[in-house]
């Protein structure tokens, strides 16, 4: 990893009973299930060696704990808080669909939350605060947010995140090549 521009390393908070379960899980503050906590406790063994210049997390409890299972020290970020899906929370995208055909959360309104543009430009502000740091940056967060944190780091549309699936307990890196944005490492599970 170059330490002259920031390069992130997203991480994924571990299961949760909504993720699981694959319901929109967006600012309800869920606790990590058994095999989410050892997802995390996994993670530890992939980090270990690299050499962070600062961690930081979502002050949601599923990406903290996650961040402090896998032996990081991190400090709150509030900017990087999973998309608020507003009528949409805890509500699956099947059940959406059943009233509403063909409904996505990358192309439909959602209803009292934040647009995929609201979201973007989130992430366009977590990217700015990052260069000012550089070196090796952790941000454990949540799958849309890193979805789209990753896409704009790329230059892409925010909406582009959909390209971007997203595990729980994964490790992903944003880096560079040469001058150019790029994703070195994506959606990997960590050894779980």
């Amino acid at each position: 990893m170059t330490t002259s521009r920031p390069e992130l390393v997203l991480i994924r908070h571990g299961e949760t009973e909504w993720s699981a379960s694959r319901r929109h899980t967006g600012r309800t503050d869920i606790e990590l299930t058994d095999r989410g906590r050892e997802q995390a406790q996994a993670i530890a063994a992939a980090v270990a060696d690299i050499d962070f210049t600062t961690v930081l997390a979502s002050p949601l409890r599923r990406a903290w704990d996650t961040a402090v299972l896998a032996g990081l020290t991190p400090t709150v970020d509030d900017g990087i808080v999973e998309w608020d899906y507003g009528d949409y929370e805890g509500i699956t995208t099947a059940t959406v669909r059943e009233t509403t055909p063909g409904w996505s959360v990358w192309t439909h309104p959602i209803t009292g939350g934040e647009s995929v543009d609201d979201v973007g430009a989130r992430a366009d502000a977590a990217i700015e605060r990052y260069t000012e740091h550089g070196g090796t940056i952790g941000i454990v967060a949540h799958a849309h947010f890193l979805r789209i944190l990753a896409a704009r780091w790329l230059g892409l549309d925010a909406r582009e995140g959909r390209r971007f699936v997203l595990d729980t307990a994964t490790l992903s890196l944003l880096s560079w090549e040469r001058e150019n944005r790029v994703v070195r490492r994506w959606n990997d599970p960590c050894g779980w």
